[in-house]
């Protein structure tokens, strides 16, 4: 119960501008730009932007400005925001095998189809501060040059310091044949060619991702989890596609499906998760995870549209993908072999995917017949309390008036007390052991 205070609104107001005058700063300095912002500190931006469960780059970095960089601030701000938007319908499921990344790796094979890339991470890095005002001033990477191939004395075939023979285009017969079967079109199977077609230089016919990935010159870069699954070595993947519930619309009712517990921890608090993902590592959850394979890159997002009876592209959107492999080993009805983990963020949030891909992981351990012994393995644990909007509503509320509750408490107090009182005072006095006469005890043993 709250007393409602009157004749506060000048000392809200007040509290209002001194509060933009804070963030404003000194007025000598120019003022922070929205686009700085979403330019300058992409990994803040793409955290707001995933729980506050709104892809914009604009307007999250508007709510980092606004919130003078208090994160659950902003992500409140694009939450409510994204209250007032009209919803027009649903988008088709992303598919993030097309996902050309800017940086894949994998901590289970050295050796990917495709390759391993590097791209843009903090991972090695020395966490020193570079020199004063001039930001992140990495050294750029030399470019690379080819060694000199080797030449025989009497100008005979030229070599590579291997003694590999060099063609016309300075290329070994081995790299020749390499890029010729990268290049090969893969045949169609019998009944293929149901989807859209486009035709390449060579005047075979692709379907649209391979057509794309070898007009772009990227090569062909198959899942980790799909090597796996071709061995049998990881559980298969659920065949059943139900329509997944609406965690913004319909409240949460536990059990919940897994679709309906990755939509929440995807809008989940990256440090709530973080903290539950590193207490299933020291044992707080019978998991032990492989980082699989973590993509970053752009996918399209496609809507179908009733009246046009196909997909129209709307743009593409930066995710993170994390696939966690996990332990398991199995039991008297199925074999051994892993397990999955899923985690999927939008724009550059590494530790968020692979926090999510862990919690996901643990939380699956009913299906396993697993025993829930931890605390990220309790879903309703981990739903209730893994959203920073009102996890901080319901911590912050407490800044506001509780006079009466508290009223009601210290008379309660009071009036306990006071019986204590009262009870001590009706006891008798204990008798020192000072005043015992002795000459009595003496007369009646006598």
């Amino acid at each position: 119960m709250y007393v409602a205070v009157k004749g506060g609104e000048r000392a809200i107001a007040n509290a209002h501008a001194l509060l933009a005058k804070q963030g404003r700063g000194d007025t000598r300095l120019p003022r922070i730009s929205d686009a700085a912002v979403a330019g300058q500190l992409g990994v803040l931006v793409s955290r707001v932007m995933s729980e506050g469960s709104l892809y914009d780059l604009a307007l999250a970095a508007r709510a980092v400005v606004q919130a003078q960089g208090d994160v659950l601030e902003a992500i409140t701000l694009v939450r409510s925001y994204r209250t007032t938007l009209p919803r027009f319908g649903y988008t088709l499921p992303v598919d993030t095998a097309e996902l050309h990344p800017q940086r894949r790796i994998s901590a289970t094979f050295k050796d990917l189809p495709g390759g391993q890339q590097l791209g843009a991470t903090f991972d090695y890095t020395h966490r020193l501060f570079s020199d004063a005002g001039s930001g992140a001033r990495w050294q750029k990477a030399p470019s690379y040059r080819a060694p000199e191939p080797a030449i025989s004395p009497g100008g005979a075939t030229p070599r590579t310091p291997r003694g590999e023979e060099l063609g016309a285009n300075g290329h070994t017969a081995r790299e020749e044949k390499a890029e010729a079967k990268r290049h090969t079109p893969r045949k169609e199977k019998a009944g293929d060619g149901a989807g859209p077609q486009t035709t390449v230089a060579s005047g075979a016919r692709l379907g649209t991702t391979e057509a794309s990935r070898a007009m772009a010159g990227i090569p062909d870069m198959p899942r980790v989890t799909d090597l796996l699954g071709a061995s049998a070595l990881i559980e298969p993947g659920d065949g059943s596609d139900p329509e997944p519930g609406d965690l913004t619309r319909e409240p949460s009712v536990f059990p919940m499906s897994r679709a309906e517990r990755l939509q929440a921890l995807a809008r989940a608090d990256e440090g709530f998760l973080l903290g539950l993902g590193y207490s299933t590592q020291r044992g707080f959850g019978s998991t032990h995870p492989f980082a699989g394979e973590i993509r970053v890159g752009e996918v399209e997002v496609e809507f179908e549209v009733p009246e046009l009876g196909f997909a129209v592209p709307l743009g593409r959107i930066e995710l993170t993908e994390c696939q966690m492999i996990n332990q398991f080993t199995g039991n008297a009805g199925t074999p051994a072999q892993f397990t999955r983990g899923y985690g999927l963020a939008f724009g550059r949030a590494e530790r968020k995917a692979m926090s999510m891909s862990l919690v996901d992981r643990a939380l699956r351990a009913p299906e396993f017949g697993e025993r829930i012994v931890a605390p990220a393995q309790d879903e309703e644990f981990v739903i209730s309390h893994s959203d920073s909007v009102p996890a901080a509503g319901f911590v912050e509320h407490l800044k506001l008036p509780h006079y009466v509750d508290f009223q009601a408490e210290l008379g309660l107090v009071r009036r306990l007390r006071a019986e204590f009182q009262s009870r001590a005072d009706a006891k008798p006095a204990p008798v020192p052991p000072d005043s015992v006469d002795l000459t009595d005890l003496t007369e009646a043993v006598g």
